[in-house]
């Protein structure tokens, strides 16, 4: 879905019959100005998201930005301010800030990965496992943490993945048939496959052809065996490393000198950052 209509989409859920409490309280020549204040260290993400959520509610709104997206604040810190019509500065508040506070939190979580392990080749990825037609703008905020995106959906990578390989047959069958696919329909897109133990690497290593594969992931295997498959693959392929890894572990496996880590919790078990609107006065 694109950017405007999701925001759309959010403006009009929020919206319903109208902002009766601006219209009853608030004049309507009333104007003024607010700034949006983090309430909490951070990394900050979705300044212009909330730029497009100000305008599309009116587009007579002028916003300043003060901290640029991937850039840490300290709490009390002043993100933006906006002036115009105060009655549209309240109708877009919410919807402006929900998206922000989302986006923060994913962008202060992976900049948490990303900085335990920026002396080690590892490039932290997120997942699919992102909020329903909220993916574009999370994996945006992965970006500005530091990290870097994985597939977006199903249609930029063939990832061969545990129930693919069960229903194929094999993982020989698996890949012989992604090959076949990607052929028949003259596509060029990248081919990754998961193996879960030391058996199905070794099928992997000793399949040919291995055609279009460009990466393995390794999913669960400890940081020890992590390091023994890295060096069985011996660049052959691009690795990664998956299945549980947290915040404490990932230094762990970053040292076996994979090329990347997956973490799906970057998005979906996420702390929004906290932050506020306020009036000047």
């Amino acid at each position: 879905m694109k950017i405007n209509d999701i925001i759309a989409h959010a403006i009009a859920e929020d919206h319903g019959a109208g902002d009766h409490t601006s219209l009853a309280t608030i004049p309507e020549a009333a104007t003024g100005s607010a700034r949006l204040v983090a309430k909490e260290n951070g990394i900050i993400s979705g300044t212009d998201i909330a730029t497009s959520v100000f305008n599309y509610v009116d587009e007579s709104l002028h916003l300043d930005i003060h901290v640029d997206n991937g850039s840490e604040v300290s709490s009390g810190d002043i993100i933006l301010t906006v002036e115009g019509s105060a009655s549209s500065i309240l109708q877009a508040e919410r919807v402006a800030l929900n998206f922000m506070q989302r986006m923060s939190g994913i962008a202060t979580v992976t900049h948490q990965y990303a900085s335990l392990v920026k002396e080690f080749p590892a490039t932290i990825l997120d997942t699919r496992k992102t909020t329903p037609l909220m993916r574009e703008l999370e994996k945006r905020a992965v970006k500005d943490g530091g990290g870097a995106n994985h597939r977006m959906g199903l249609y930029d990578m063939i990832m061969i993945k545990d129930n693919h390989i069960d229903f194929a047959g094999g993982i020989p069958q698996a890949i012989d048939a992604a090959n076949k696919y990607l052929n028949q329909n003259q596509l060029s897109i990248p081919v990754e496959v998961e193996v879960r133990n030391f058996e199905e690497l070794n099928q992997v290593l000793k399949h040919t052809p291995a055609g279009n594969l460009s990466r393995i992931m390794l999913d669960n295997f400890s940081p020890e065996n992590l390091i023994i498959a890295i060096q069985n693959i011996d660049k052959r392929f691009e690795t990664e490393a998956s299945g549980g890894i947290t915040l404490n572990t990932i230094r762990d496996y970053a040292v076996s000198g994979v090329d990347y880590i997956s973490v799906g919790a970057l998005t979906h078990h996420i702390k929004s950052l906290d932050m506020s609107l306020k009036a000047n006065f």
